[in-house]
């Protein structure tokens, strides 16, 4: 189950806005009223200080729920001047515009996960809400983050994700369904329901699945991986426009996909094998995404949570006429 909310900031009244959609969120997840009630007060907080400081942007909820953990993971990026002193903004009292200055102290205190990437491009701000459900010690071996941004005046997104994890193999879908709106979320939405039905199986195996069923759908473009951080092996299979790419400390490594659109037309279906590093993170993406995109500007970020890296290539790299979506993964050990 992936939920997705975008909310613009903008000014004041933008804080009631976020808050009522988290609200609708959180009731959605089924989080209970200590969980629902932390979320209300991280998402005020991360939205005034967008406005406050960082002259507006937009706030992005993602809700993740398994039979291990459900989670609200709350996102809000700025294109302001940055945090100055990073340090002492997470001090409570510590206020530079007027206001109490309890934002990202507040914020901190109630996240089981919170992470902060602040440059001259402007400042992300991540706060995960989490609640165990029947396995509270259960520990995967990557952590991924992923966001889905529909087009300007759309409230449904044809672009859409899914993964499963376990302790030695995590396998993730990123689909583009054909166009935008209503009938692009619905050949999205069929990926995502084969996915869940098949990831047992191999990456190319899932996207030859895929093809016969997006048949009665307008199409999709998408991309199965498959990692096994303990073998240290990538498995990828691609048809149309998703991007996929492998980082490191040492590499920068692009992974291909074939012309084509599933559904339609797909010439063939290929699986590529390459070394998975220690420390690698692997980034997927839609074509709402610009294809020449770099982090090199942004000492540091790679260390980072999941989400900050993935929130900070959809605010500075986002093309604005489409669906837009990112995947980023890494592993839980690295973070």
């Amino acid at each position: 189950m992936l939920l997705s909310q975008t909310v613009p900031l903008s000014d004041s009244s933008s804080t009631a806005d976020a808050r009522r959609v988290g609200a609708r969120m959180a009731a959605t997840l089924g989080l209970n009223e200590t969980k629902a009630g932390d979320a209300a007060i991280v998402i005020v907080e991360a939205a005034r200080n967008a406005v406050i400081y960082g002259g507006g942007g937009q706030l992005v909820l993602t809700g993740t729920k398994s039979k291990y953990e459900t989670r609200m993971d709350i996102l809000a990026l700025d294109k302001g001047p940055g945090i100055a002193d990073l340090s002492r903004a997470l001090q409570d009292g510590y206020s530079t515009g007027g206001t109490p200055g309890t934002g990202l102290g507040a914020i901190r205190r109630k996240a089981d996960v919170f992470d902060v990437f602040s440059n001259a491009k402007g400042t992300a701000v991540f706060a995960r809400i989490a609640q165990p459900e029947t396995s509270p010690e259960h520990k995967y071996s990557m952590e991924p983050a992923g966001l889905t941004v529909p087009i300007s005046g759309e409230t449904l997104c044809g672009d859409n994700m899914a993964w499963d994890l376990n302790a030695d193999r995590c396998i993730v879908l990123v689909v583009d369904g054909l166009g935008h709106g209503p009938l692009a979320a619905d050949a999205a939405n069929e990926a995502v329901r084969i996915f869940q039905a098949r990831s047992d199986e191999a990456p190319g195996s899932i996207i030859s699945r895929l093809h016969d069923a997006l048949k009665k759908t307008r199409g999709a473009a998408a991309a199965v991986a498959e990692i096994r951080p303990q073998s240290g092996t990538l498995i990828y299979a691609g048809v149309g426009n998703i991007s996929g790419s492998i980082l490191s400390n040492t590499l920068s490594r692009s992974l291909v996909s074939h012309n084509g659109t599933l559904g339609h037309v797909m010439a063939r279906v290929q699986e590529f094998k390459v070394e998975w590093p220690r420390d690698g993170i692997l980034v997927m993406h839609s074509d709402g995404l610009l294809s020449r995109w770099d982090l090199a500007g942004y000492p540091g970020i790679l260390a980072r949570q999941p989400a900050l890296i993935a929130g900070v290539l959809l605010r500075d790299f986002r093309r604005d006429r489409d669906d837009s979506s990112v995947l980023v993964m890494k592993g839980a050990s690295a973070i």
